[in-house]
């Protein structure tokens, strides 16, 4: 790993020549320069010259380094040209895509584990997920890309499993999730019916990294907390948000909830079994299965906005209970409510009906906007007022910032929400550019109300955050909400986020104190 940090210059120039070769394919694509036939021949001929002269420089002690680097760039771009062969045109059938990648990932992986070349497989690994990621196909070969992630998972992971080298489980992880929605997105696939092509490749990856990262911890001397636990919780998210978005309309999500809780039931089982004890990873799993099996249950009662302001008043009497009694189970078990139904309700607000009171729709005060209050005061008392006695001061501040940063993440979505019923109920006839519009100046308002809460408690945190959401304000406005027509509405907007961007750059000036050493000084969680 200190190879990786001392050398992670030469890493990133490395993603840099193999994007330049890529770009380059795509650039003779356009310009029709010479037959696809003559580019595959090309990029062989060129990926494995510059494989070999990768393993000569390596047999030199002093251009290990290099070397291994030069291979893991010839390695992609065989990669790049089996993408473009096979994915982007599919001139290769599947069976060929498999034989060729088979070959190059065995031999880049035999020769790290017999050299400890972990340099090479990060390049190879980056390389290789950038490759379809650039090179996207005109048509639909969804099932070939699947193939060609699977071949790079297996090896990639077990690798990293043997050896330990866990920064390939984390890019192999995100990489597969993130070619996902790429191509789910880029191919718009249809997804009609139960068994749909996409929820069967949402399946497959759930219950790949579920197997892989539970077998990493058994490896792992049955180590079954830190990374692979944390991956494992986003696998289980990832997989029960893409399910619901598939599945909307014909399955209900109870169903999706209930295969979830299935599988970490069986994992919490598994981990006790193996290890002997209650560890965390067991009751998280376990805690996890049950409460997400009883809000399967809980789906087919009154709906979906009844069941979340339910959940949630069960999370408040386990708060209270844990702070009355001090049973830190009951904490436990409440803040793991509170989390995961924060994400569900995230998941499916914005297709459920708001809550009417009396028949009459009011900003801020109805059902849904209650449930999002309810979150977020529970979010803020535990991000002030929670606390571990095993913990250090500098381990709870972490914590304290965690649970604010969440629940200002539900403050944010309460304001985008309400606004979109404004528009709805009052504005129906005015183009949607309004609406936009109007949510990036309320959230340019926040991201400076953030920035102030944050220098006032002298957290360079909040002013993280707040600097995140303005930046992402001005993406939103510049790329997708200039759009209208109505220039002179757009101008007013534009001046008044260029005043608040101002006024953050003189409050920063201004106002900006030292902080303290939360080691040595601990002062009062702020949310």
């Amino acid at each position: 790993m200190n190879t990786i940090k001392k050398h992670w210059t030469s890493l990133l120039g490395a993603l840099f020549v193999v994007t330049a070769f890529i770009t380059l394919f795509q650039y003779s694509i356009e310009q029709g320069w010479i037959t696809n036939a003559m580019k595959i021949g090309f990029g062989l001929l060129a990926g494995i010259g510059v494989s070999i002269a990768g393993v000569k420089l390596a047999q030199k002690p002093a251009l290990v380094i290099s070397g291994e680097i030069t291979l893991g760039i010839g390695a992609c771009i065989l990669y790049a040209t089996f993408s473009f062969a096979g994915i982007y045109y599919a001139f290769w059938e599947p069976t060929l895509l498999l034989l060729g990648m088979t070959a190059v990932t065995a031999g880049i992986t035999m020769y790290a584990h017999r050299f400890q070349s972990r340099m090479l497989m990060n390049v190879a690994i980056a390389g290789a997920l950038l490759s379809p990621l650039l090179l996207r196909p005109e048509t639909d070969q969804v099932f070939t890309l699947f193939l060609y992630l699977l071949v790079l998972n297996i090896a990639f992971i077990a690798l990293s499993i043997i050896k330990g080298w866990m920064e390939l489980r984390i890019i192999s992880f995100a990489g597969t999730w993130i070619m996902y929605i790429v191509y789910f997105v880029h191919f718009s696939p249809p997804m009609d019916g139960v068994w749909s092509m996409p929820i069967r490749y949402a399946i497959a990856a759930f219950l790949f990294y579920t197997v892989a990262l539970f077998a990493s911890s058994w490896k792992n001397k049955l180590s079954f907390d830190g990374l692979d636990l944390y991956l494992n919780a986003a696998n289980g998210i990832l997989f029960g948000i893409w399910a619901l978005i598939i599945w909307n309309g014909d399955v209900e999500y109870g169903y999706t909830l209930f295969f979830i809780s299935v599988v970490y039931l069986i994992a919490g089982a598994a981990v006790y079994k193996l290890s002997g004890r209650i560890s965390v990873s067991a009751a998280s799993f376990g805690l996890g299965g049950v409460l997400l099996l009883l809000m399967a249950i809980n789906s087919l009662g009154e709906g979906i906005l009844f069941n979340v302001i339910m959940w949630a008043l069960y999370a408040y009497m386990l708060t209270a209970l844990g702070a009355v009694k001090r049973w830190l189970a009951a904490t436990i078990l409440g803040v793991i409510i509170w989390f995961f139904l924060g994400v569900f309700w995230y998941a499916v607000t914005w297709s459920t009906p708001r809550g009417e009171w009396f028949g009459v729709y009011m900003p801020f005060l109805n059902w849904g906007a209650l449930a999002w209050m309810m979150l977020a005061a529970l979010g803020f008392y535990y991000a002030r007022a929670l606390k571990f006695e095993d913990l250090s001061a500098a381990a709870g501040r972490i914590f304290s910032r965690i649970f604010a940063l969440l629940s200002h993440l539900i403050v944010g979505g309460l304001m985008a929400r309400q606004i979109e019923n404004v528009f709805t109920e009052y504005f129906d006839d005015s183009p949607k550019v309004y609406m936009g519009l109007t949510m990036s100046v309320v959230w340019a308002v926040y991201a400076l109300i953030l920035m102030l809460w944050g220098t006032y408690y002298r957290e360079r945190t909040f002013r993280w955050f707040g600097a995140a959401v303005l930046v992402i304000v001005a993406c939103k406005t510049i790329f997708m909400d200039l759009s209208g027509k109505d220039a002179l509405f757009k101008v007013i907007v534009l001046l008044i986020l260029g005043g608040l961007s101002f006024l953050m750059t003189w409050m920063n000036g201004k106002w900006q104190k030292p902080e303290p050493n939360p080691v040595q000084a601990e002062t009062p969680n702020s949310q």
